[in-house]
């Protein structure tokens, strides 16, 4: 009989510290943006010209990041996390071309990363046995 894993639920404080760090990442991607994109708001236009992308593109982009920030907060899945992964490394491959400041700019979206992910980590058991943390 083959043996079956199960996997131990996250504890209530880690639950509500996981969805705490989930929440703030997902008001940060919508509020500070999402919206100034699909709001197309001169300043997001401005700052995506400046970092060499062609007029038009920042309502695309704002509607992937609002699909993406969805896709994340729907516990079942974890392919949001997967696919804004790939989008934030891009945001820093976009940085890094546009030779932005080191801290400020270019790892901006490593700390978005790593604000998502252990929100992730924290709330989701299978992430937890996926990536685990050891002393």
């Amino acid at each position: 009989m083959p043996q079956v894993e199960t996997l131990a639920p996250a504890s209530r404080p880690a639950l509500i510290v996981g969805w705490v760090l989930s929440g703030l990442f997902a008001l940060f991607m919508l509020g500070a943006s999402v919206a100034p994109k699909l709001m197309q708001m001169p300043v997001a236009e401005a700052t995506m010209t400046d970092l060499g992308w062609p007029p038009g593109h920042t309502l695309w982009i704002g509607g992937l990041e609002l699909t993406l920030t969805a896709l994340y907060l729907i516990p079942r899945t974890r392919a949001g996390a997967v696919l804004m992964t790939g989008l934030l490394g891009g945001a820093i491959a976009t940085q890094i071309r546009a030779d932005s400041p080191l801290f400020s700019h270019i790892l901006f979206g490593l700390y978005l990363g790593a604000l998502m992910w252990g929100g992730l980590w924290l709330r989701d058991p299978a992430v937890r046995a996926l990536l685990p943390f050891r002393r």
